[in-house]
Protein backbone atom coordinates (compact mmCIF):
# COMPACT_ATOMS: atom_id res chain seq x y z
CA UNK A 1 0.00 0.00 0.00
CA UNK A 2 2.88 2.36 0.75
CA UNK A 3 4.51 1.57 -2.58
CA UNK A 4 1.24 2.17 -4.41
CA UNK A 5 0.67 5.61 -2.88
CA UNK A 6 4.16 6.99 -2.29
CA UNK A 7 6.73 4.59 -3.70
CA UNK A 8 7.15 5.94 -7.23
CA UNK A 9 7.29 9.54 -6.10
CA UNK A 10 9.87 8.88 -3.37
CA UNK A 11 11.89 6.73 -5.77
CA UNK A 12 11.66 9.53 -8.31
CA UNK A 13 13.50 11.84 -5.91
CA UNK A 14 16.08 9.35 -4.62
CA UNK A 15 16.89 7.97 -8.06
CA UNK A 16 18.33 11.36 -8.99
CA UNK A 17 21.40 10.57 -6.86
CA UNK A 18 21.16 6.82 -6.07
CA UNK A 19 21.39 4.08 -8.71
CA UNK A 20 18.96 1.48 -7.32
CA UNK A 21 16.34 -0.81 -8.82
CA UNK A 22 12.79 0.22 -7.86
CA UNK A 23 11.91 -3.08 -6.19
CA UNK A 24 15.13 -3.01 -4.12
CA UNK A 25 14.40 0.60 -3.24
CA UNK A 26 10.89 -0.19 -1.89
CA UNK A 27 12.23 -3.13 0.12
CA UNK A 28 14.97 -0.92 1.57
CA UNK A 29 12.76 2.05 2.48
CA UNK A 30 9.94 0.04 4.06
CA UNK A 31 12.19 -2.24 6.10
CA UNK A 32 15.22 -0.15 7.04
CA UNK A 33 14.69 3.58 6.56
CA UNK A 34 13.48 5.07 9.90
CA UNK A 35 10.01 6.58 9.92
CA UNK A 36 8.60 5.32 6.61
CA UNK A 37 6.28 2.74 8.21
CA UNK A 38 5.18 5.18 10.91
CA UNK A 39 4.55 8.01 8.49
CA UNK A 40 2.40 5.82 6.29
CA UNK A 41 0.48 4.35 9.25
CA UNK A 42 -0.57 7.81 10.46
CA UNK A 43 -1.53 8.82 6.93
CA UNK A 44 -3.58 5.64 6.45
CA UNK A 45 -5.51 6.18 9.70
CA UNK A 46 -6.02 9.85 8.85
CA UNK A 47 -7.60 8.85 5.53
CA UNK A 48 -9.87 6.32 7.26
CA UNK A 49 -10.97 9.03 9.69
CA UNK A 50 -11.60 11.63 7.01
CA UNK A 51 -13.47 9.66 4.35
CA UNK A 52 -16.81 9.61 6.18
CA UNK A 53 -17.36 5.85 6.27
CA UNK A 54 -17.09 5.62 10.07
CA UNK A 55 -18.58 7.67 12.89
CA UNK A 56 -15.47 6.97 14.97
CA UNK A 57 -12.34 4.83 14.94
CA UNK A 58 -10.73 3.08 17.90
CA UNK A 59 -7.00 2.87 17.33
CA UNK A 60 -5.46 0.42 19.82
CA UNK A 61 -1.80 1.32 19.61
CA UNK A 62 1.37 -0.61 20.31
CA UNK A 63 3.09 -0.34 23.72
CA UNK A 64 4.20 3.04 24.93
CA UNK A 65 7.66 3.49 23.41
CA UNK A 66 6.63 2.41 19.93
CA UNK A 67 3.52 4.60 20.03
CA UNK A 68 5.46 7.72 21.00
CA UNK A 69 7.86 7.07 18.12
CA UNK A 70 4.90 6.66 15.78
CA UNK A 71 3.26 9.91 16.88
CA UNK A 72 6.51 11.87 16.73
CA UNK A 73 7.41 10.80 13.21
CA UNK A 74 5.29 13.31 11.22
CA UNK A 75 6.79 16.13 13.29
CA UNK A 76 10.33 14.77 12.86
CA UNK A 77 9.84 14.42 9.12
CA UNK A 78 8.40 17.93 8.96
CA UNK A 79 11.53 19.29 10.65
CA UNK A 80 13.72 17.42 8.15
CA UNK A 81 11.74 18.77 5.22
CA UNK A 82 12.22 22.33 6.44
CA UNK A 83 15.93 21.83 5.68
CA UNK A 84 15.22 19.97 2.44
CA UNK A 85 15.54 22.96 0.07
CA UNK A 86 19.20 23.38 1.06
CA UNK A 87 19.87 19.65 0.72
CA UNK A 88 18.05 19.07 -2.56
CA UNK A 89 18.44 22.47 -4.24
CA UNK A 90 21.03 21.17 -6.72
CA UNK A 91 18.59 18.52 -7.95
CA UNK A 92 16.50 20.56 -10.35
CA UNK A 93 13.99 17.96 -11.60
CA UNK A 94 13.11 14.36 -10.90
CA UNK A 95 14.46 11.71 -13.22
CA UNK A 96 11.16 10.19 -14.34
CA UNK A 97 8.42 12.80 -14.76
CA UNK A 98 10.72 15.85 -14.66
CA UNK A 99 8.68 17.50 -11.91
CA UNK A 100 10.77 19.96 -9.85
CA UNK A 101 12.23 18.18 -6.81
CA UNK A 102 11.36 21.02 -4.43
CA UNK A 103 7.74 20.89 -5.58
CA UNK A 104 7.59 17.20 -4.65
CA UNK A 105 9.19 17.94 -1.27
CA UNK A 106 6.71 20.76 -0.65
CA UNK A 107 3.94 18.19 -1.16
CA UNK A 108 5.52 15.86 1.41
CA UNK A 109 5.88 18.74 3.84
CA UNK A 110 2.17 19.56 3.46
CA UNK A 111 1.32 15.90 4.09
CA UNK A 112 3.32 15.83 7.34
CA UNK A 113 1.64 19.07 8.44
CA UNK A 114 -1.77 17.56 7.67
CA UNK A 115 -0.91 14.51 9.76
CA UNK A 116 0.14 16.65 12.74
CA UNK A 117 -3.07 18.67 12.40
CA UNK A 118 -5.06 15.43 12.35
CA UNK A 119 -3.31 14.04 15.45
CA UNK A 120 -3.67 17.33 17.30
CA UNK A 121 -7.28 18.20 16.47
CA UNK A 122 -9.11 15.06 15.40
CA UNK A 123 -7.68 12.37 17.71
CA UNK A 124 -8.55 11.84 21.38
CA UNK A 125 -5.74 10.18 23.30
CA UNK A 126 -6.76 7.79 26.08
CA UNK A 127 -3.94 6.41 28.22
CA UNK A 128 -4.48 3.07 29.93
CA UNK A 129 -2.28 2.57 32.98
CA UNK A 130 -2.14 0.51 36.18
CA UNK A 131 -1.49 1.64 39.78
CA UNK A 132 2.05 0.29 39.98
CA UNK A 133 5.45 1.94 40.29
CA UNK A 134 6.80 1.59 36.75
CA UNK A 135 3.56 2.60 35.02
CA UNK A 136 3.21 5.69 37.20
CA UNK A 137 6.88 6.55 36.65
CA UNK A 138 6.30 6.55 32.89
CA UNK A 139 3.11 8.59 33.01
CA UNK A 140 4.65 12.02 33.59
CA UNK A 141 7.06 11.49 30.70
CA UNK A 142 4.20 10.51 28.41
CA UNK A 143 2.25 13.69 29.18
CA UNK A 144 5.38 15.78 28.64
CA UNK A 145 6.27 14.07 25.35
CA UNK A 146 2.76 14.36 23.92
CA UNK A 147 2.53 18.01 24.99
CA UNK A 148 5.81 18.71 23.20
CA UNK A 149 4.09 17.86 19.91
CA UNK A 150 0.84 19.63 20.75
CA UNK A 151 -1.04 16.41 21.55
CA UNK A 152 -3.34 16.34 24.57
CA UNK A 153 -4.58 13.38 26.63
CA UNK A 154 -8.37 13.43 26.97
CA UNK A 155 -8.75 10.56 29.46
CA UNK A 156 -6.75 8.25 31.69
CA UNK A 157 -8.09 4.77 32.48
CA UNK A 158 -6.58 3.06 35.52
CA UNK A 159 -6.90 -0.67 35.05
CA UNK A 160 -7.03 -3.45 37.68
CA UNK A 161 -7.92 -1.23 40.65
CA UNK A 162 -8.71 -3.31 43.75
CA UNK A 163 -12.04 -2.16 45.13
CA UNK A 164 -12.88 -5.14 47.36
CA UNK A 165 -10.87 -5.61 50.56
CA UNK A 166 -12.45 -8.66 52.18
CA UNK A 167 -9.14 -10.43 52.77
CA UNK A 168 -5.78 -9.51 54.26
CA UNK A 169 -4.17 -10.03 50.87
CA UNK A 170 -6.54 -7.66 49.06
CA UNK A 171 -6.32 -5.06 51.85
CA UNK A 172 -2.52 -5.07 51.54
CA UNK A 173 -2.65 -4.75 47.75
CA UNK A 174 -5.29 -1.99 47.94
CA UNK A 175 -3.11 -0.04 50.40
CA UNK A 176 -0.15 -0.44 48.04
CA UNK A 177 -2.19 0.79 45.10
CA UNK A 178 -3.53 3.83 46.98
CA UNK A 179 -0.28 5.79 46.91
CA UNK A 180 0.05 5.22 43.17
CA UNK A 181 -3.58 6.20 42.63
CA UNK A 182 -2.96 9.41 44.57
CA UNK A 183 0.07 10.14 42.37
CA UNK A 184 -1.93 9.56 39.18
CA UNK A 185 -4.72 11.86 40.35
CA UNK A 186 -2.12 14.50 41.20
CA UNK A 187 -0.44 14.24 37.79
CA UNK A 188 -3.71 14.16 35.85
CA UNK A 189 -5.74 16.69 37.79
CA UNK A 190 -7.02 18.35 34.60
CA UNK A 191 -7.83 15.08 32.84
CA UNK A 192 -10.83 12.79 33.13
CA UNK A 193 -9.88 9.67 35.09
CA UNK A 194 -11.80 6.39 35.11
CA UNK A 195 -10.97 3.51 37.44
CA UNK A 196 -11.61 0.05 36.03
CA UNK A 197 -11.81 -2.47 38.87
CA UNK A 198 -9.96 -5.74 39.03
CA UNK A 199 -12.56 -8.38 38.22
CA UNK A 200 -12.54 -11.82 39.88
CA UNK A 201 -12.85 -13.55 36.52
CA UNK A 202 -11.61 -13.32 32.95
CA UNK A 203 -13.40 -10.71 30.85
CA UNK A 204 -14.55 -12.97 28.05
CA UNK A 205 -17.93 -13.02 26.39
CA UNK A 206 -20.48 -10.35 25.64
CA UNK A 207 -22.10 -10.28 29.09
CA UNK A 208 -18.84 -9.63 30.93
CA UNK A 209 -17.72 -7.04 28.39
CA UNK A 210 -21.00 -5.25 29.14
CA UNK A 211 -19.77 -4.92 32.74
CA UNK A 212 -16.70 -3.10 31.50
CA UNK A 213 -18.86 -0.94 29.26
CA UNK A 214 -20.95 0.20 32.23
CA UNK A 215 -17.79 1.39 33.99
CA UNK A 216 -16.16 3.10 31.00
CA UNK A 217 -19.39 4.62 29.60
CA UNK A 218 -21.70 5.15 32.60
Amino acid sequence: MWAQKFGREVYDVFSTFVDLDYREFVEFTTSILPGIREEFMVDYIRELGMDGRYSSLVWDTAPLGQTLALLQMPAVLLEHLKMAPRIYARLKTSSINKEPILKIIDRWRALSADEMEFLGNRVKFVIVTIPEALAVEQLEGVFSELSRYGLAVSEVIINNVIQEDDSAFLRARAAQQKRYLDTIYGLCSDTRITELPMFPYELKGRYRLKEVERVLFP
